[in-house]
């Protein structure tokens, strides 16, 4: 259960590092906002798939 936590943690803080280099680097808004959305999708598949196996559901990998 602790490596679990950690294994979210470790998303979350990756997801909030991208986000701070989208918005540091990226200059048009259009562009920041669906790569946002990318960082979003991608971390709550991340944390869903780690998640579905303490569930008793399959995992997707």
């Amino acid at each position: 259960m602790i490596s679990l936590a950690i294994g979210i943690l470790i998303t979350v803080v990756i997801g909030a590092i991208l986000f701070w280099v989208i918005d540091r680097f990226c200059p048009d808004r259009r562009l920041a906002q669906l790569l946002k959305l990318l960082v979003v999708l991608v971390c709550l598949a991340s944390i869903v798939s780690r998640l579905l196996p303490t569930l008793g559901y399959p995992s997707l990998l």
